[in-house]
């Protein structure tokens, strides 16, 4: 499957912003979605995460009250809304897509469980 991340932008703290992603090539329904971020000298980090279905949903603790992951299977596109937007928040934004069987609840926080990766949007929050 190949990604497509769209959305970030600059915008102000409190600000709003949407990151989009859009899949194509294969069936987008057969991988669960995560979104990960990576700042300047940092390592990737989870962000969150959609089961194929849309029915469960997880988020970092940062990212909890504040961001909202969705998707939509039927247009090949998952969401991230993200609301209250810190300047901590300031990262490149990746979807990625992820398949087959895994064998440990918490595979989804581990980057290298996922076998696609969108090219990163970046969002920057100015304070």
């Amino acid at each position: 499957v190949q990604l497509q991340a769209s959305g970030g932008g600059l915008v102000q703290a409190g600000g709003s912003l949407r990151l989009s992603c859009a899949g194509s090539g294969d069936t987008f329904s057969r991988y669960g979605m995560g979104w990960f971020r990576q700042a300047p000298g940092k390592e990737r980090e989870f962000v969150s995460f959609v089961r194929l279905t849309g029915d469960r949903t997880y988020y970092a603790d940062f990212a909890k009250g504040r961001f909202t992951i969705s998707r939509d299977n039927a247009e090949n596109m998952v969401h991230l809304q993200m609301n209250s937007l810190k300047p901590e928040d300031t990262a490149v934004y990746y979807c990625a897509a992820a398949s087959g069987f895994k064998t440990y609840s918490t595979w989804y926080l581990n980057p290298l469980e996922y076998g696609y990766w969108g090219q990163g949007t970046q969002v920057t929050v100015s304070s």
